[in-house]
């Protein structure tokens, strides 16, 4: 079982993963509960807010307790409202990581959270022309979601819920409807509050899980973080298996046809 996981890897331009969970930095309690959840999530990207995080190696940073042998930074540029301050963002964090790809987030409001889908897509292919590999942050239009990948999206991420709210995924037939008809892969973002939202979003076809506020606020984040790691491998496996249909009506498991025949005998 574990074999064929490891065999089913992730391609994101250049970029390469068994694990498909990708895991954020944020909310923790301290940054050593932070390695220590990373490290119990099994994951292989992590993303770090470069608006919000200490660039600076020699001060005290959550870089310091991030691995770079184990694991691969994505920059976000969670924070900005609108496509110049999301360019701006992004090509700090490539001069600052050395780092040519980035999660594009560009957000509405501060209230509500949701993405600005009109200034993520002017960003997106302003980035897409600069030679980034941009995964990109919207909502769960299909339509948008076409349009995000026409213009270049390496990923299309769209959210399960708002940001952080716990929700998991509130509209499970867009999120099919954007897998079936994306030539990119679908990387689900937001929302998730526990293990089985992430297993729901493997299960619909999604290509990856992109979470943070789930495991950095649970009550036990290591534990926490491992139960989504079984989530997204065992949700993953479900959707390569192919699950049976939903029916109507009860299906015996053994058939009373073949039990009367045999008694008869």
């Amino acid at each position: 079982m574990w074999a064929m996981v490891d065999a089913d890897k992730l391609k994101l331009g250049k970029y390469e993963f068994t694990s498909r969970l990708f895991v954020g930095t944020g909310k923790y309690a301290t940054f050593p509960l932070m390695a220590e959840a990373l490290d119990a999530s099994g994951c292989q990207v992590v993303t770090v807010a470069v608006r919000r995080v200490e660039l600076d190696r020699r001060k005290e940073s959550l870089l310091n307790y991030v691995d770079p042998q184990r694991y691969t930074l994505l920059p976000n540029t969670a924070g900005c409202f609108n496509a110049e301050d999301a360019l701006r963002t992004a090509r700090l964090g490539r001069e600052a990581l050395g780092l040519d790809w980035v999660k594009l987030e560009v957000l509405a409001d501060q209230k509500t959270l949701l993405p600005d889908t009109g200034q993520t897509l002017e960003a997106l292919k302003v980035l897409v022309k600069e030679g980034f590999t941009v995964l990109a942050y919207t909502n769960d239009d299909p339509v948008m979601a076409r349009r995000l990948e026409e213009a270049g999206a390496t990923s299309v991420m769209p959210l399960g819920s708002q940001i952080g709210c716990g929700q998991g995924i509130l509209n499970p037939l867009n999120i099919e409807l954007i897998v079936e008809n994306a030539q990119v892969p679908i990387i689900v973002d937001a929302g998730v509050g526990t293990a089985s939202d992430v297993a729901v979003a493997m299960e619909l076809g999604a290509d990856g899980v992109l979470l943070n506020t789930g495991i950095a606020l649970a009550q036990d984040p290591v534990k926490m973080a491992r139960a989504m790691r079984l989530a997204c491998e065992a949700g993953r496996l479900a959707c390569l298996a192919g699950r049976i249909p939903r029916k109507k009506y009860a299906s015996a498991t053994s058939p009373m046809a073949g039990r009367i025949e045999q008694t008869k005998k």
